[in-house]
């Protein structure tokens, strides 16, 4: 049986006026009420061949995930093997649904991300499915 725990506060606090002065409206409901974007509308839903980026957090810019992680998962959502470090990113039991899963926030300002599932590529095994609307690419010069 899964347990709740409570979540830690964030670092990064801000009021909801100024999240929504802050955030597209799209960001808002995703990073600030857990929602979910349509499947195939984000620009990160497939993979680039562009140069090599970091994904940040829509909300804070935290460093969340490297574009060489990113895979093409046919789901329709932006899709990571692992996320750039541990610390970047809090994984928590969202009971939503009929069955629980494991939800993924910004760990620096509590932004819903997405869903971290068993079924990603090797050597991980793991497939973070994120909310586009969550996230920002900083590409890197080589």
């Amino acid at each position: 049986m899964f347990k709740r725990r409570a979540r830690p506060q964030p670092p990064v606090v801000r009021t909801d006026a100024e999240w929504r002065e802050r955030l597209s409206p799209e960001a808002y409901r995703v990073l600030r009420q857990a929602g979910t974007e349509a499947p195939g509308s984000s620009a990160y839903a497939h993979p680039s061949a562009g140069p090599d980026g970091v994904y940040r957090c829509a909300g804070c810019q935290a460093e969340l995930f490297r574009s060489t992680d990113q895979f093409e998962s046919g789901t329709g959502w932006p899709s990571f093997s692992e996320v750039a470090s541990r610390s970047a990113v809090e994984v928590h039991t969202d009971f939503k649904l009929l069955f629980p899963r494991r939800e993924a926030s910004c760990a620096t300002c509590g932004g819903h991300l997405g869903h971290v599932f068993g079924d990603g590529p090797r050597p991980t095994g793991q497939r973070w499915c994120i909310n586009g609307a969550a996230l920002t690419l900083e590409q890197v010069d080589e």
